[in-house]
């Protein structure tokens, strides 16, 4: 509390006056105490603050370092770089707040602790001193006998100089009083504005460094979630490649040996042996052993030179050794010395003398030869690693019936890019089966252009199924290489380089450089081409299964759910001619096909740049998966699903495919959707959800699939992002509904009732 005091009253030196003197003096004693532990307090934390930012420093140099050493990842180094730089920003910041409250806190109050406290101290002793010898004035006055007037004269002029003294320095103290009161506010006010816009400053420039990096931020979550997916992805495929090599026959202690004349790393065979030393020992040393170019080399650790035992094959021999005490020995000789081998069992033996002895026939040809061997078919696999789970020999024999299906669709006998007889591997969002060298190949053009399966070691469920047994490498090459015969560069086979092949494949479906070009008089080749896709597939292949009736929607106009519906439950055949296709852009034209379930179509469309998401704004904001749901196509949301349709994507009432499928009672489409990562919980306009629209059609089998859904969720989401995939209720339910809508739709049909939303 202020004390303010009147020049008056300090004349008066009144015991008012005194008690008021008592309180500034208790107030500024306790004041000085006060700041001295402020200032020692803003002491300390200026030193702790001045070690942080360097121990910050440090550890942004070390993020730096760490970008530096991930130079390989992109991701990691853009995002260490770029949050290095801001953090070393916002330091440097904070660096300028310590030294402006060094100068404007510490500084100002320890100079007023120092100079005005003081100075306050000093006048108050004057005036102490005042009032005593003010006081002693006063006694001797009284005290004067008044028979002595020079005593009394002596006493009264004592008197009289010690108040004039007195009051003077009374008035001094007074004025220090009020200026030390006075300053006391504009010192401390000023040192905690100044504390305070040095702050301001510093989490603003913070706040605005980093809010830079909101859209980078944004970008990098939805990266860091795609990783976190792909990481499972992968572990789950990991796991099932584990699982599958761990039934194969392969003893503990003989290692795997294959000779691969034309592997892409030029190491035709590799693998540990024993080697004799040619000194007088005859010492025996364990040497990793490979042939390459021509030579067999060793090296004891992989960062060596290699050494060369025979510098050109075609100047030696190979053959077994048994006049060694040793087993499984063998001699390589050249013209110049022999060298002596041992492998570690029988069958080593003699696979590396076959491999020598087919690298020296290799050398002196000019041509490599054709060593493909026998592939593993899906009769050998089990039921688990292909439907991923139960279901016995009855389950198993219609998933590799359906698999020899696939192989039979015209075309797919031979690899789509090479044509190498018997492919073992599949791109499911194009629909055709590849050689495993050019399926490697697809999969390093990323998920985007390609998504690679193996047709026997990876789990195949049967929407995936029926979608691959809708086009072929027939109709996809009838597409994407409708001008090669137009063009120079010649398609590979499948003794042909790898580097030749990975630049075709390249050239075919990221750059579509062999795709019919689209001119603005020319669509109704397109139209045409159309048709004789259609035509192809309807006749030189039939489907997995007889499919029912479905009329050609021609115009597709815009129609609510439970048009669709009564149009679709109605019994007769509409006969109406075939759309014109012929002056629709790849989005409306992969909205039409869709909606016809003409999957070449579909896939001309998209092989043209068609958005898998384009909107129709005439038709209530629809998509082409909304159109493939009101037709209840499976294999076609299945193949929009596989080439990049949102699942979530809502029209203009605010409901997305899941929403569709559940209004006209679709289960197998529900399904799918909920095992492609629908939200069950999204509203349309009128704040239904597709639980709550189920309820309201009664359909019972829906209401379960997305309950149990709902449930599954929250399972994993207990479990972790690298938990258990759910409950196996879950996933046998889903099994079923998957295996039926796909093979027995039949079973499906439930009477959806109209819809009160």
């Amino acid at each position: 509390m202020t004390v303010k005091l009147d020049f008056e009253e300090c004349l008066k030196d009144s015991p008012r006056f005194r008690a008021e003197i008592e309180v500034v003096q208790n107030d500024v004693s306790e004041l000085e105490t006060r700041l001295e532990k402020l200032v020692k307090q803003c002491q300390a934390m200026l030193e702790a603050g001045r070690v942080y930012c360097q121990t910050s420093k440090s550890f942004v140099n070390g993020l730096r370092e760490l970008g530096q050493q991930c130079s390989g990842e992109k991701t990691m180094e853009e995002c260490l770089d770029k949050f290095s730089k801001k953090l070393s920003i916002i330091l440097d910041a904070q660096g300028e707040v310590i030294e402006t409250t060094q100068k404007t806190v510490k500084t100002k109050l320890q100079n007023f602790v120092k100079e005005d406290v003081r100075r306050f101290k000093e006048v108050r002793k004057e005036f102490e001193r005042g009032s005593e010898c003010l006081e002693a004035a006063l006694v001797r006055n009284v005290q004067a006998p008044r028979g002595k007037p020079h005593e009394v004269e002596e006493a009264s002029n004592a008197l009289l100089n010690a108040r004039r003294t007195f009051r003077s320095e009374a008035l001094d103290y007074v004025l220090e009083i009020n200026v030390i009161e006075a300053k006391k506010k504009t010192d401390i006010l000023m040192a905690m504005l100044s504390l305070m816009e040095a702050q301001a400053q510093l989490f603003q420039h913070g706040h605005q460094s980093l809010s830079e990096m909101d859209e980078y931020r944004r970008k990098l979550n939805e990266e860091h979630t795609q990783f976190v997916l792909n990481s499972a992805r992968e572990k789950r495929d990991m796991e099932q490649r584990h699982a599958a090599i761990k039934k194969k026959d392969v003893s503990y202690d003989d290692s795997i040996m294959d000779f691969k004349p034309d592997a892409a790393n030029g190491i035709a065979m590799e693998g540990y042996l024993y080697k004799r030393a040619s000194n007088a020992f005859k010492t025996w040393s364990r040497r990793w052993f490979s042939i390459q170019k021509n030579q067999l080399v060793y090296q004891k650790k992989f960062k060596e030179q290699p050494t060369a035992v025979v510098e050109d094959l075609r100047l030696c021999t190979v053959k077994p050794s048994s006049e060694n005490e040793r087993r499984f020995c063998f001699e390589v000789v050249s013209p110049s010395k022999s060298c002596l081998l041992q492998a570690d069992s029988e069958r080593q033996q003699q696979a590396w003398i076959s491999a020598v002895q087919n690298s020296i026939a290799s050398a002196f040809q000019e041509h490599r030869e054709d060593t493909h061997s026998p592939r593993q078919r899906c009769s050998s696999v089990s039921a688990s690693n292909l439907i991923g789970g139960g279901g016995g020999g009855e389950q198993e024999n219609k998933v590799c019936k359906a698999l020899e299906e696939i192989q039979a669709i015209p075309g797919n006998k031979q690899c789509c890019d090479c044509g190498e007889p018997g492919p073992d591997w599949a791109s499911i969002n194009l629909g055709i089966t590849l050689c495993i060298v050019c399926s490697g190949i697809h999969r390093s053009l990323g998920v985007h252009f390609s998504k690679v399966r193996s047709l026997t070691l990876d789990s195949w469920e049967p929407e995936l199924i029926k979608l691959m047994c809708e086009l072929g490498n027939s109709v996809i090459n009838r597409i994407y290489e409708a001008r090669i015969d137009e063009i120079t560069i010649k398609k590979p086979h499948p003794t042909s380089p790898r580097g030749d092949k990975e630049s075709w494949i390249r050239s075919k479906y990221v750059e579509k450089k062999f795709i019919q070009k689209l001119p603005e008089t020319g669509r109704t080749a397109l139209q045409r081409r159309n048709r004789a896709l259609t035509q192809e597939r309807n006749t030189q292949r039939p489907p997995l299964k007889p499919k029912p009736n479905r009329a050609t929607l021609p115009r597709l106009p815009a129609m609510s759910p439970t048009d669709v519906v009564q149009k679709n439950n109605t019994n007769k055949d509409v006969e109406e001619e075939e759309e014109d296709l012929s002056g629709l852009h790849p989005g409306a034209l992969l909205y039409r096909s869709a909606a016809l379930q003409n999957f070449p179509v579909m896939a001309d469309a998209l092989a043209h740049g068609a958005d898998v998401n384009w909107v129709n704004m005439a038709e209530e904001s629809s998509t082409p998966l909304i159109q493939a749901v009101s037709a209840n196509a499976l294999a076609a949301c299945e193949f929009l699903l596989q080439n990049g349709a949102n699942v979530n994507q809502a029209d203009s009432n605010g409901r997305g495919p899941l929403h569709h499928a559940t209004i006209l009672g679709h289960t197998g489409l529900v399904c799918l959707f909920l095992k492609r990562g629908a939200d069950y919980n999204a509203r349309d306009k009128k704040q239904k959800d597709p639980i709550s629209i189920a309820v309201d059609t009664a359909n019972a089998d829906i209401v379960t699939l997305l309950r149990i859904a709902k449930m599954n969720k929250e399972m994993r989401e207990m479990d972790g992002a690298f938990g258990q995939s759910g409950d196996e209720t879950y996933q046998d339910i889903f099994r079923d509904f998957s295996h039926m809508a796909s093979n027995n739709p039949e079973k499906l049909k439930r009477r959806s009732a109209d819809p009160k939303s």
